[in-house]
């Protein structure tokens, strides 16, 4: 009886084309650990995912009260206020609520990290997911605010996926750099919440981007958009008040999401093999 022989090949890049494809493979773990976030983050909570709610409109209410009364940019004209600020803090805390958890997420995980081989990619992306369904929650409180002041958007409204689309991409990219690193130097997770609390005050989220051409120059404005989030929270308000959407700042910011994107993925990517080592 003849035996059967096998011929192993081993060909350059096969690993990395595996990973992607074992992503897929685990994607029921990936189900099972959104849905275990998404439960332990309102679990023994007073009021639940009303959290969601009430954090934008606490918000809101400052932003508006500030920016509006204090800071005399309240225009007074056909878009209520509140909604304009509103729409800025939409991807704002999104994005801010994604960083912060998938910064964390490897950290929070070390049990399952040490023990169970699978894509640690896996982990952060699930993290996101939490912040997604927040996102969620807060737009059907901008809807009701529509109804109450009675504001009707126009149709650009439809391209709002593709700015949810870049808010998730800066926030997966920049997510994953910052988990990795924070694997390495633990220090890193008291960074996290310093550079979400500047970044509030160097995005326009109280404040329409425009004030800084008016007052600076359209150059400083075009610098200004190197924070990938001016360009999101523009497209925001672009969708849902129709404010004019200002080109060369939204392809600057998009430069650099696909920057972190590519950097964030090939860091991770890089250090990855050492998570267990190091947690």
């Amino acid at each position: 009886m003849a035996k059967s022989s096998q011929e192993l090949i081993i060909e350059s890049g096969q690993s990395d084309k595996n990973y992607w494809k074992d992503i897929w493979h685990y994607r029921d773990l990936f189900y099972i650990l959104s849905w275990r976030d998404i439960k332990v983050r309102y679990k023994q909570t007073v009021i639940g995912a009303a959290w969601a709610l009430i954090r934008p409109l606490l918000t809101m209410l400052i932003f508006t009260f500030v920016f509006g009364k204090i800071g005399n940019l309240d225009t007074k004209g056909a878009v209520p206020y509140s909604i304009i600020v509103f729409a800025g803090l939409l991807p704002w805390q999104f994005f801010s609520t994604a960083l912060s958890e998938a910064g964390n997420s490897l950290i929070g995980n070390s049990n399952l990290i040490t023990k169970v081989y699978f894509p640690r990619l896996i982990i952060p992306a699930s993290s996101i997911i939490v912040s997604f369904i927040d996102f969620g929650i807060s737009f059907l409180l901008l809807l009701v605010m529509m109804v109450f002041y009675q504001y009707a958007p126009s149709i650009q409204i439809l391209l709002l996926p593709v700015f949810v689309l870049m808010t998730f991409l800066i926030s997966f990219g920049a997510g994953l750099y910052i988990t990795a690193l924070n694997v390495k130097y633990r220090d890193f997770r008291y960074i996290i919440p310093f550079i979400v609390q500047i970044g509030l005050y160097v995005t326009p989220v109280g404040f329409s981007s425009s004030v800084i051409q008016q007052k600076y120059g359209e150059n400083v404005r075009l610098w200004f958009s190197l924070n990938p989030m001016v360009g999101v929270v523009d497209g925001f308000r672009f969708c849902i008040v129709g404010e004019p959407i200002y080109w060369p700042g939204l392809f600057m910011s998009l430069a650099v999401i696909i920057f972190f994107c590519i950097v964030g993925v090939r860091y991770f990517r890089k250090t990855e093999k050492s998570f267990a080592d190091n947690i």
